[in-house]
């Protein structure tokens, strides 16, 4: 019972991870703050993590309700979930993940220091998607504590990925292409993974719940 219960834990946080992706939101960052100093680049970096977290956790506390209040089951997102989160992974799998970030840089260098671009990539409708899923997973009256764990590991590994980058201060991202690169299409492999067992396991909880 242990192992399955820290399992169901380390999937989730691996697939929140995958579509926080850290390394990118490091990377867009860098660029937006790259000529701030040291102080406002720590400030600014709080900020980006704060309203990260609270979209995340209010998508995993709220989700499920909103859903409700729609007349959608949870097994019907799940697979419909499932389905979104396979798309994103063949997405980075197939390197368009790492194509829109580099437009997303060029935005995020004509927008004065808007942050608003690292925060709409790390909580974007596919991570949002990701994290109800994984809250739909237990039933509606718990709380949703692998995708609350989940999210707050991925958003302290994407700040101190931050702080990493900004304190480098490397003026040339080439270097580090191929690395994101590879570790994307990677990530965008197990959030695949991830997107097809959630499918097939709201599919098996629809077929128990309403046999034929």
């Amino acid at each position: 019972m242990l192992t399955s219960f820290m399992q169901q834990h380390l999937q989730a946080i691996v697939t929140v991870l995958s579509l926080v992706n850290p390394l990118m939101c490091s990377a867009l960052f860098a660029r937006i703050a790259s000529t701030q100093s040291r102080k406002t680049q720590v400030r600014d970096s709080i900020k980006v993590v704060l309203a990260v977290l609270s979209i995340l956790v209010l998508a995993a506390l709220f989700g499920t309700r909103i859903l409700h209040l729609f007349g959608i089951s949870l097994d019907a997102f799940a697979v419909a979930g499932g389905g979104v989160l396979s798309w994103i992974g063949f997405s980075m799998l197939s390197g368009q993940s790492t194509m829109d970030s580099s437009t997303m840089h060029q935005d995020a260098v004509n927008e004065q220091h808007s942050l608003t671009p690292v925060i709409l990539f790390a909580a974007s409708p596919g991570t949002i998607t990701g994290v109800i899923t994984l809250a739909t997973a237990q039933h509606s009256s718990e709380l949703p504590i692998t995708a609350l764990v989940a999210i707050s590991v991925a958003v302290a590994v994407m700040w101190m990925a931050i702080l990493l980058v900004t304190s480098v201060d490397k003026t040339s991202t080439n270097s580090g292409g191929f690395f994101r690169d590879t570790v994307s299409r990677f990530m965008g492999l197990i959030v695949i993974a991830m997107g097809i067992q959630f499918a097939l396991s709201g599919i098996r909880a629809f077929m128990i719940t309403n046999p034929t």
